[in-house]
């Protein structure tokens, strides 16, 4: 009895990996992650601002209660100062942690000529170039690369905005902690 080799089946397309959309979908997915960078990056803007606001009415409030006392840092026991202390150096922390939060950003590299615009900074440095409407053109041959760097940089300035505000807002809540601990410690 002779058997028959069979033959390994041809490897073809997994069946699980559905073939890549066309390009003109993959340029409308582009532009709608871009819009919802943008209107995330506004959104952590205003985060920070109504936390700057928030560290802002919290000190004016605490200073103006212990002021009305006449009452200084200097009367608290050791552990009471370390409180103290550590609870304004976190407000100075978040402080600064929001302000970062809030600072404008801009890309990481510079535009070259033969690159698409993505951003502002890349319009002025083209025009300072005298090569504006080479850019442009260049912009318009090319869109999908265009957006692909905005997103790229959109995302590093919104993750970038983010770590600064928990920064900040750990910070805020460390010394929103602190600062009445050491009073109440003494």
């Amino acid at each position: 009895m002779t058997t028959t080799p069979t033959r390994a089946p041809t490897p073809g397309p997994d069946p699980a990996v559905p073939p890549a959309p066309p390009d003109a979908d993959i340029t409308e997915l582009a532009a709608r992650l871009l819009t919802e960078l943008r209107t995330e990056i506004a959104r952590a803007d205003s985060k920070a601002s109504v936390l700057v606001a928030a560290l802002g009415t919290t000190a004016g409030v605490l200073s103006g209660l212990l002021a009305g006392r006449s009452w200084r840092p200097d009367a608290l026991s050791a552990a009471g100062s370390a409180f103290w202390w550590t609870g304004a150096a976190s407000f100075g922390l978040a402080l600064l942690a929001l302000l970062m939060a809030v600072l404008p950003r801009y890309r990481s590299r510079t535009w070259r000529p033969g690159t698409p615009l993505s951003y502002f900074g890349d319009i002025q440095r083209a025009h300072a170039h005298g090569q504006l409407e080479q850019a442009l053109t260049e912009t318009a041959r090319a869109p999908a690369a265009a957006l692909r760097a905005s997103l790229a940089e959109n995302s590093r300035i919104a993750a970038r905005k983010h770590q600064w505000i928990r920064a900040g807002l750990i910070a805020f809540c460390t010394g929103a902690a602190a600062l009445p601990a050491s009073l109440f410690i003494g």
